[in-house]
């Protein structure tokens, strides 16, 4: 590791002269008397020897596809001065107790450590992150960690032009500005709050001080602001801007409707029929956009392609929410607490090794855009402003998301949208679930953990932490005789030879009541025994796979994906267990999720029993299935 000290030392000589304004590489300052072009030959050997002598990247912060991530981004605030239509509900959110969101010291040691491991570029977001009153504070503390090549901020600039001269002097060296349109009654609609002349201060502030490009994010939205396309592209002729046009994207409470998504080539198509000359530009690595200039410009445009053409697979991005918890992918809803492992004293070490993990079970991409909007996630407001995506081809529709288990008590931490609108012609999609509780009870440290036995993308996942009552689906066919017995009344395998395959998805669940010890040493991951939602969900895992040797009378079934969750009720000390299995073949799965969720819970039980012999299981049930002859099932 004596590369990595070294390796940072040269980051900084390259960094000798004051970070650059711009939004592109530090530039070295030629000395007195040094012409531009040896400056601009040492700057060169410079870097060639800093790629020769460089660390190997962080082990923490690579996954499993080799994906090296190098950008951070973290949340500064979840409270927002604008309410912008697809960002934030018009109702507002909940927001989090000030007491559980982190402090100025606990983002610098974050961000000290992802640096240390190998990040280069860390964006500030928000809510609106620069309503903070230390943000500028925040700025210049970042840009003494030595590594730290680029510090930007995401906003919506009503505050950009007050603070700007502070920020840039404080080391801000990249700026994303939101704008939707160009036209002030239209800007009061869509972000509910007047400011529009504010912003584009902002915006000329930032040209004036020398940043370029400044970008500009416009989230385009049918019906809205798609005629402006022409109108923000001819901003470039004489603005150092980089315009970035983004594909409407569903968020909890944005009412996201695929008819109102604007894809990238419509775009692309309005722009070249005015601009036929219109250039692509390369590519860079591990960018979001694709960049085009129209010849004579000063500026640029980008399309951000979040919802029709992916770019997970270059991905570099991880986001730490304002509340502390870490998110590998803006669309996934596995979240781990960082804020929680540090407020117990959690040395460096556990930390990246709590990273790690996480990082460890990022997907190869996300699930695609007409699943997407069905699965469970912050309100983007709540995750910060933007970006990161892929598309795949939508799953069966059939399988729909269910919905589950209501536990009493439980307070939903977000708001959420009652329904969502036909995806496209010719599927029926259901109505979006209610939000699961991100948090089970007031200021409560929530684990959660989801796994997946294979990496199929196109795999309908189950929205993790979801617990609502389900609803009678479907026929609701069932016999009035047994059917694992012959005409003797003997126990008998039943023959499914002659049946069609059809795809087979159940949902099982169970509840493990704890009590207040044990349930405080599984959610401080303090038992002697190890980490016992880890190892319950491998054991459910495991379950749902030798089912047949378990069950005598079960069919051997050739799953194709198992998906367990556990989530900590720190109101009812119990863990709730979610299960779920998926074949296709001619008989149903509901015994694998009854089993992968029982053998869960027993194995909590053993995993506790030391502590507690007053542990309960209790509630093994099936809450949902599809497929078969006899209809789908939901359980009332």
């Amino acid at each position: 590791m004596a590369a990595r000290p070294l390796s940072r030392m040269l980051r900084r000589l390259l960094r000798s002269s004051a970070r650059s304004c711009s939004s592109g590489a530090p530039v070295t300052q030629p000395r007195p008397g040094e012409s531009a072009r040896a400056a601009s030959e040492e700057l060169s050997r410079r870097r060639q020897f800093l790629r020769e002598h460089a660390a190997p990247f962080s082990a923490f912060l690579t996954d499993t596809f080799g994906r090296q991530h190098s950008y951070l981004r973290i949340s500064l605030t979840e409270k927002c001065n604008l309410r912008c239509q697809y960002c934030m509900p018009e109702e507002g959110v909940p927001l989090t107790p000030k007491a559980n969101l982190l402090t100025t010291e606990e983002i610098l040691t974050l961000a000290r450590l992802f640096v240390k491991e190998g990040v280069d570029k860390i964006r500030l977001t928000g809510g609106e992150p620069l309503i903070r009153p230390d943000v500028v504070d925040i700025v210049a503390q970042l840009q003494r960690l030595e590594g730290l090549r680029t510090i930007g901020v995401t906003t919506n600039g009503i505050n950009l032009a007050r603070l700007l001269p502070q920020l840039q002097k404080a080391g801000l060296s990249a700026i994303n500005i939101s704008l939707d349109t160009l036209v002030p009654a239209k800007f009061e609609f869509i972000v509910r709050r007047k400011g529009f002349h504010k912003v584009m201060e902002g915006i000329h502030k930032a040209i004036e001080l020398g940043y370029n490009p400044v970008k500009v994010n416009c989230v385009v939205m049918r019906g809205l602001n798609e005629d402006e396309l022409l109108d923000f592209a001819a901003l470039t002729e004489g603005l150092p801007l980089d315009v970035r046009f983004i594909e409407y994207m569903p968020f909890d409470g944005n009412k996201w409707n695929f008819k109102k998504m604007v894809s990238y080539k419509e775009m692309l198509d309005t722009v070249r029929q005015q601009w036929p000359e219109l250039e692509k530009l390369p590519e860079e690595e591990s960018s979001t956009a694709k960049a085009f200039k129209i010849p004579g410009f000063q500026g640029q445009i980008s399309f951000i392609t979040s919802m029709s053409e992916h770019f997970c697979g270059t991905c570099n991005r991880l986001r730490i929410t304002a509340d502390g918890n870490l998110k590998v992918c803006l669309f996934g809803n596995s979240e781990v607490s960082l804020r929680d492992h540090l407020r117990a004293g959690a040395s460096e070490q556990e930390l990246l090794r709590i990273i790690g993990a996480a990082v460890g079970r990022k997907k190869r991409q996300h699930a695609g855009m007409f699943s997407i909007s069905q699965m469970k996630n912050r309100p983007m407001i709540l995750i910060e402003l933007f970006l990161m995506f892929h598309d795949s081809p939508p799953g069966n529709p059939s399988i729909s998301s269910w919905d589950p288990l209501h536990v009493q008590g439980l307070r939903p931490r977000m708001s959420f949208s009652s329904q969502m609108a036909t995806l496209w012609k010719g599927y029926r999609v259901p109505q979006t679930p209610p939000l699961a509780q991100q948090r089970l009870g007031s200021g409560s440290f929530q684990r959660h953990y989801t796994s997946h036995a294979d990496s199929d993308a196109n795999s309908k996942c189950l929205s993790p932490g979801s617990w609502a009552p389900a609803a009678p689906s479907g026929p609701q066919l069932t016999s009035e005789q047994l059917t694992h017995v012959n005409s003797e009344g003997r126990a008998a395998m039943v023959d499914v030879g002659r049946k069609p395959d059809t795809e087979r998805v159940a949902v099982a669940s169970a509840v493990v009541l704890l009590g207040p010890v044990a349930f405080k040493l599984v959610q401080q991951n303090q038992l002697k025994k190890g980490d016992a939602l880890v190892v319950a969900q491998l054991a459910g895992v495991q379950a749902a796979k030798v089912t047949s040797q378990l069950i005598p009378l079960c069919h051997h079934v050739a799953l194709s994906h198992i998906q367990v969750q556990l989530e900590l009720d720190s109101t009812h000390h119990a863990v709730k267990i979610q299960a779920s299995c998926r074949a296709r073949g001619p008989t149903g799965v509901e015994m694998e999720a009854l089993t992968s969720a029982a053998v869960a819970a027993l194995t909590l039980y053993d995993m506790c029993k030391a502590v507690s012999r007053e542990i309960v299981l209790e509630e093994i049930k099936l809450i949902s299935k599809t497929g078969g002859q006899r209809g789908d099932f939901h359980r009332a």
